[in-house]
């Protein structure tokens, strides 16, 4: 899922670069089993590789029984060293987060309201990192059952190249999108509803149930998955109260969802011949977003303060 080359830099919402001198020496090993933070929870990991990159250690870490999917780059600020304290801290977070989570109505005895919110709740419950309690089987089996799922996305290699572009403009140039975007995510959904209705002349609910998916996993997955490190700031200070991040952000993130939605998705019991059917509109859509790549893309990122304005409220 996440390597050290570039493009697959561009897919990694933590691959941000410290600015510090790093230390004589890195703080952990190849090999060497850790802690890491991962979302709200921590995780026990193992390191694979070590680089100083940017003057920062950093490690590539593979999450202790979870799918290699799952692998990923990060920084040493998300490490702990394997210690009797630091699993005490663990699992204090690990009680903390079930009872937040049962009082906050996301326990896994809730029923989801339709199709869309089932599918968004279980996707929640994995998006933080390797989710919920460790599997118990260790061979695999329910994970090659998971990548066997996998619906492949091949997005078109304009649109990758956009990744690429993007992530050099956060991670490398300290750019950042300027938001509120327009057209936004909303709108770009709202567009693709008419550009389809006007080809098709009729609007299938399927279409309808597949975008307004698309919608809710872009609201929960931004902050979790889809930003870089340097973005969190910006993040926090426009998505208050009730906003929903569609009703901000725009291409830019939307296209990152596309790069994360065949791993979502693999959670999700699909018949065959729905997927083949979700397939084809995930493509049909990203082949509308390089239709108007000129006109829904920004051509240039702004320093970290371009920032104003706030969305439109969920209820709105």
């Amino acid at each position: 899922m996440v390597n050290s080359s570039k493009d697959d830099a561009a897919t990694d919402g933590d691959m941000s670069s410290g600015d510090s001198p790093p230390s004589n020496s890195s703080l952990y090993s190849e090999g060497e089993k850790v802690l890491a933070y991962h979302g709200p929870r921590i995780y026990e990991a193992k390191v694979q590789k070590v680089e100083l990159r940017k003057k920062e250690w950093r490690y590539f870490l593979h999450y202790l029984g979870w799918n290699k999917n799952w692998d990923e780059w990060v920084s040493v600020d998300r490490l702990m060293k394997c210690t009797d304290e630091n699993r005490l801290k663990q699992r204090a977070l690990e009680k903390g987060y079930v009872e937040k989570s049962s009082k906050s109505g996301r326990s896994a005895q809730a029923k989801p309201k339709n199709l869309t919110d089932a599918r968004v709740e279980k996707e929640e419950h994995k998006n933080n990192a390797p989710k919920g309690k460790k599997r118990k089987n260790d061979s695999g089996t329910k994970d090659n059952q998971s990548v066997e799922k996998v619906i492949k996305i091949q997005i078109p290699s304009t649109l990758r190249k956009q990744l690429v572009d993007d992530w050099e403009f956060v991670t490398q140039q300290d750019k950042l999108v300027k938001l509120p975007r327009s057209p936004t995510v909303d709108d770009i959904l709202t567009k693709y509803l008419e550009y389809r209705s006007k080809r098709d002349g009729t609007i299938t609910d399927s279409l309808g149930e597949v975008l307004k998916g698309i919608r809710c996993y872009f609201d929960k997955a931004l902050p979790v998955l889809l930003l870089y490190n340097k973005e969190r700031d910006q993040y926090h200070k426009l998505v208050v109260d009730d906003v929903s991040p569609s009703t901000i952000y725009g291409a830019e993130h939307l296209l990152r969802l596309f790069v994360k939605l065949p791993e979502l998705l693999a959670y999700v019991n699909i018949e065959d011949e729905t997927q083949i059917r979700l397939h084809q509109k995930l493509l049909d859509f990203l082949k509308f977003l390089q239709k108007n790549q000129s006109t829904f893309f920004v051509s240039a990122y702004e320093g970290c303060k371009g920032t104003e304005g706030k969305g439109k409220s969920k209820n709105d």
